[in-house]
């Protein structure tokens, strides 16, 4: 079940079937369109029509625990991505995301920006379980004294629309920017708007979050605005959720927790990733290639499904 339609949540769900197809199992997409209330009576309709594996990406996570931890508790499959209850949560190092963005783009500051920049931050402080990625950032920049973060804001909608309108507001006043960071999907609205109002520039360093397919076409432009994309591998994510959710139907043991590890996208690297992301059922099968980007903690079954992940996990917490 997806919260919305970006290619992020696309490439999750492109994985689910390239797994579902390889184990012979049946799948199918429910799209609650960014609606909480949708979202919770899809999973309840999951109760009782026998479905045995969900992956879900929730919208409201405490409205749908409740519907979630009845499907865990008939013995259904529950693959979260970030937000439990879950019988396996996917999540990345928040921190270390944002922090390998951030320091993209400071080494960009200091060697192409002469260590001085306006900074537009395009946050979701709103989503605790995000939240520390622009903590990180925030850290990051505070480290080089020429940088002046001109705007933090979290867009009221976490799309190019939010950040599109977002961006223009800022542009009127802060009509020069150097460097705008956030998820991919907004910072691409970001960069729409700094094209209209014709304030983009080649030597900008536009980075975003999520590996969207978008911004990897503006990477490989080699003059755009946009310079890195610290991947998530959604489809390599997708991919091994779905393989695990087949496990389980047959009664095997499976990970209780997955980290997806950031990998910054640039020029240099785009052609692997593309190849990775395009095909991942190499990736997962070969356990070197899958250590790059996933890695598993814990074990749960069907027998020991009552010890389902209810907190926000996280592999960055002690």
């Amino acid at each position: 079940m997806q919260d919305n339609k970006r290619e992020f949540m696309q490439g999750v769900g492109r994985g689910l079937e390239a797994a579902a197809r390889a184990r012979g199992i049946s799948y199918s997409v429910a799209l609650a369109d960014n609606d909480p209330v949708l979202m919770v009576k899809q999973v309840g309709g999951i109760a009782t029509d026998k479905t045995g594996a969900i992956v879900v990406a929730p919208i409201d996570p405490p409205s749908l625990a409740p519907a979630l931890k009845k499907v865990i508790g008939a013995g259904t499959y529950v693959g979260a991505i970030v937000a439990p209850p879950a019988t396996t949560v996917l999540n990345a190092p928040q921190y270390l995301t944002g922090k390998v963005l951030a320091e993209a783009a400071a080494n960009y500051i200091r060697t192409r920006l002469g260590g001085k920049a306006k900074v537009v931050l395009l946050t979701h402080d709103n989503l605790q379980f995000l939240a520390p990625r622009f903590t990180a950032m925030r850290d990051t920049l505070r480290t080089l004294p020429g940088v002046t973060i001109v705007a933090d804001i979290s867009p009221a909608t976490v799309d190019k629309e939010g950040g599109y309108r977002t961006m223009k507001t800022i542009l009127l006043a802060q009509p020069n920017i150097d460097v705008v960071l956030g998820a991919d999907t907004v910072v691409l609205g970001a960069l729409r708007a700094l094209r209209e109002a014709g304030k983009a520039r080649s030597d900008q360093f536009l980075g975003g979050i999520d590996g969207e397919q978008e911004a990897v076409v503006e990477i490989k432009k080699g003059d755009s605005p946009y310079k890195a994309s610290i991947s998530l591998a959604s489809s390599i994510f997708g991919y091994a959720m779905g393989q695990q959710a087949a496990d389980w139907l047959d009664g095997k043991s499976i990970p209780q927790a997955m980290d997806i590890l950031p990998k910054a996208l640039t020029s240099s690297n785009i052609a692997d990733y593309e190849r990775d992301t395009a095909n991942p059922g190499p990736v997962y099968a070969d356990p070197a290639r899958r250590a790059s980007y996933l890695k598993m903690y814990g074990n749960i079954c069907f027998d020991t499904r009552e010890n389902y992940i209810n907190f926000p996990w996280s592999s960055e917490t002690r």
